[in-house]
């Protein structure tokens, strides 16, 4: 059975103009939430304590911050993690530097206990110093401008720059886009969401290259016909391809959504994302870019030697 008919004659180029200011639109107000409403770091990067303990009923969460905030950490976030039982008390660095991890955790161990009828199993202990998540923070914007910078060096080498800047611009968008949908739902913004973006960028890239390719082959091909043309016929003939990867991507990280745990909701949510932006993009995105740039079928034959027809003669 056919996902879609390869012979599909749809004109996503004459709704580029459409197409941009959908765009336009999602990036000024991704960018809005992200000055508004910032991100949500986790303790990866603001540094603190997380203290995982499981009750032996479920507890009122308002009674639990009470008890902390009675504890001289009025500041502490709690939250329930995977089952109604198990709760994660994140703690922000406190003004104690002499104060240790396991002093932090027997505080907020004896707090949480009092008015619990049952012991309170403690789970697990984490710590992050300031100064590690300012390191990680600066790492994680590193590791994806180098993404990018490397991503746009490779492409020139195989294609050319046209198609770099294309493909860059729709990487972009979409990291842009796919932030702003975390700022405005205040996903946790840790580590497994800077892996989910980088992998984010690494399979919407692979949808912009199979189409890249096609344009490339194509405009041989289609002597007769305009860029324009041959941009919307590579993007038809590859759409197939496009939204059956797609789909079937989507359906595992739905069930990684629903049934693999809190503990990689945000991944799941961030790729859910990326996945659906960087699908759109990598037909209206880089296509339309490479349109405005001018691209036609004399950017990609090769410059032919001079003398090269002598050289060839016996």
């Amino acid at each position: 059975m056919k996902f879609l008919n390869k012979k599909t004659n749809i004109d996503f180029m004459g709704q580029r103009k459409v197409a941009f200011v959908i765009s336009i639109i999602l990036i000024v107000l991704s960018i809005g939430s992200l000055v508004a409403r910032g991100l949500n770091f986790g303790l990866d990067f603001t540094g603190g304590t997380l203290i995982e303990v499981s009750y032996p009923a479920a507890p009122d969460i308002s009674d639990v911050r009470e008890h902390l905030s009675d504890a001289g950490m009025p500041d502490a976030v709690v939250q329930t993690f995977g089952t109604a039982t198990d709760i994660v008390v994140r703690i922000p660095p406190r003004d104690n530097e002499d104060e240790t991890n396991a002093e932090i955790s027997t505080v907020v161990l004896n707090a949480l206990q009092e008015g619990v009828e049952g012991e309170i199993v403690m789970r697990r202990v984490e710590f992050v110093g300031p100064q590690v998540g300012d390191e990680l923070t600066e790492q994680g914007i590193l590791a994806v401008v180098y993404a990018l910078i490397g991503i746009f060096l490779y492409v020139m080498m195989r294609f050319q720059w046209r198609f770099s800047v294309g493909a860059v611009t729709a990487l972009v968008h979409d990291i842009i886009i796919t932030m702003g949908i975390i700022s405005l739902v205040q996903i946790e913004f840790d580590l497994t969401v800077v892996a989910a973006l980088l992998a984010v960028i690494g399979y919407s890239l692979n949808d912009t290259i199979v189409l890249f390719d096609r344009i490339r082959e194509n405009f041989p091909r289609l002597r007769k016909a305009s860029s324009l043309e041959v941009v919307n016929v590579s993007v038809n003939q590859t759409l197939s391809r496009t939204l059956m990867t797609s789909v079937t991507t989507l359906l595992v990280l739905i069930a990684l959504f629903i049934f693999g745990g809190e503990i990689i909701h945000a991944f799941a949510f961030t790729l859910i994302v990326g996945v659906v932006i960087g699908t759109y993009s990598s037909i209206y995105v880089a296509s339309t870019t490479l349109l405005e740039l001018g691209v036609s079928k004399f950017d990609l034959l090769a410059v032919e030697k001079e003398g090269a027809a002598l050289d060839s003669m016996p």
